[in-house]
C-alpha cells in the first residue's frame, strides 16, 4: 500500500518520501506523502498510516464518498441558520478557517499532526496570537461535533481533542490573558478635557458618552442602542434587547440598574431620535481610541471603561449580587473578570 522513495536536495543532502495510495475497484481514491531526512523515520510514518488506514476501512470510513474538513464547515454553518445568530468575530473566524490549508483535506484521514502543524503555521506565518488559535480549535470541534452527529466521521473529532491538548501543553495556544487595566484620575481629567474642547464640533458628544460609560457600566453597542422607551425614571432602571449571552444572545431582553448620575445624563440629551444615543458604536470606539493616541494613555480601549465602572461600583459598597444588576453579567465567574479593586479602596468594616 505505501512505498518509499529517495531523492537528492538541491542542497545536495538526501530525502526519503514515504507515499500511501489508497484504490477502490481500480480508482486512487486517496493519496498522501511525507518527505523525511532519514529512511527509518519515512518507514515510521509509514507503518503507524497504514494501520491508521486499515483501521477506517475496517470501520467503513473509506468506502465513503471523500467529506472534507471544509465540508464539515460548511454543515456547522449551514444547521446554525435560522437558529444561532453568531457575531461577526465568528462568522469571520469560520470564514478564515473554510478558506485556510485544512479546508481540503479528507475528514476521515485528518490526523493530530495535521491540526498541530496549521496552529504552529497560524502563529509563525501568520502572526496569530495564542488566544486567536485557540479560538480556530474550538471552532473546529464544533464543526467536527456536528460533523460526527451527521456523517458520522469519528476521526477529526478525536484528532482535534488530542491536538488541543497537546498545543496547550506546549503553549502554542492558550486562553486570553484576563485584562487589568484600570483608568486613573489623571487619565480620566485628560480625557474628559480633551473631549470637551472638541465636542462643540464634533458630531459625537464624547465628554457625554465617556461619563455615561464610567457610570452604567456599559459596552459601547448597548448605549449607542439604548432607547427612550426603555428607560423607566421612576424605578431607575433600563431595558436592553439582545443582550451578549454566551449561548441565547437573539431574543435576551434584560432590565438593568441605572446610577442616579447616569439617570441625569440620560435626561440631558436631546431627543432627536428613538435613541437616547443615536451613533454608531464603530464611531464611538474609533473617537476614543484616537483620543489615547493623541493624549499617549497606553494600553487603554473603550471596553477597559467596562471593567472600571464594574470596579468603582464594588468601591461604592455595592454586593457582587448588586453589581450584577448594573452589568448583567450571568455568574461571579464572569463578573470578576471586570472587577480589579485597589487595596486601598476596600472600605473597613466594624466588627460584629
Amino acid at each position: 500500500m505505501g512505498t518509499i522513495s529517495k531523492r537528492k536536495r538541491a542542497d545536495g543532502t538526501e530525502a526519503y518520501t514515504a507515499q500511501i495510495r489508497l484504490k477502490e475497484n481500480g480508482v486512487i481514491v486517496h493519496t498522501e506523502a511525507q518527505t523525511f531526512t532519514k529512511k527509518a523515520l519515512a518507514q515510521a510514518w509509514l507503518t503507524k498510516r497504514e494501520a491508521s488506514l486499515q483501521e477506517a476501512r475496517a470501520r467503513g470510513e473509506l468506502g465513503r464518498n471523500k467529506v472534507t474538513v471544509g465540508d464539515l464547515l460548511d454543515y456547522y454553518v449551514q444547521q446554525a441558520k435560522g437558529v444561532t445568530v453568531w457575531g461577526r468575530s465568528k462568522t469571520s473566524d469560520i470564514k478564515r478557517l473554510r478558506e485556510g490549508g485544512l479546508a481540503s483535506k479528507d475528514a476521515r484521514l485528518l490526523t493530530t499532526a495535521d491540526l498541530i502543524e496549521y496552529a504552529k503555521r497560524r502563529r509563525v506565518v501568520d502572526g496569530a496570537g495564542p488566544a486567536t488559535v485557540l479560538n480556530d480549535i474550538v471552532w473546529l470541534r464544533q464543526a467536527f461535533l456536528s460533523g460526527h452527529a451527521m456523517f458520522d466521521i469519528a476521526q477529526p473529532l478525536a484528532a482535534v481533542t488530542a491536538a488541543k491538548q497537546e498545543l496547550l501543553r506546549t503553549k502554542t495556544i492558550s486562553k486570553p490573558v484576563q485584562r487589568k487595566r484600570r483608568l486613573n484620575k489623571v487619565e480620566e481629567e485628560e480625557l474628559h478635557a480633551y473631549f470637551g474642547s472638541r465636542d462643540n464640533r464634533a458630531q459625537i458628544p464624547m465628554a457625554v458618552i465617556f461619563s455615561f460609560a464610567l457610570l452604567s457600566a456599559r459596552r459601547q453597542e448597548e448605549i449607542c442602542r439604548l432607547k427612550w422607551v426603555d428607560v423607566d425614571f421612576d424605578k431607575r432602571i433600563g431595558w436592553l434587547d439582545d443582550v451578549k449571552h454566551p449561548t441565547q444572545k437573539t431574543g435576551n431582553r434584560r432590565d438593568f440598574r441605572i446610577l442616579k448620575e447616569a439617570l441625569e445624563i440620560i435626561q440631558l440629551q436631546p431627543r432627536t431620535s428613538e435613541y437616547v444615543f443615536p451613533y454608531n458604536p464603530k464611531s464611538v470606539g474609533s473617537a476614543f481610541t484616537r483620543a489615547c493616541q493623541v493624549l499617549g494613555l497606553e494600553d487603554l480601549h473603550f471596553h477597559d471603561l467596562r471593567h472600571e465602572a464594574t470596579s468603582r461600583l464594588f468601591e461604592r459598597g455595592y454586593s457582587i449580587q448588586e453589581v450584577a444588576q448594573f452589568t448583567l453579567h450571568e455568574s461571579w465567574a464572569t463578573l470578576k473578570r471586570y472587577t480589579h479593586l485597589k487595596a486601598e479602596n476596600v472600605p473597613e468594616r466594624q466588627a460584629v
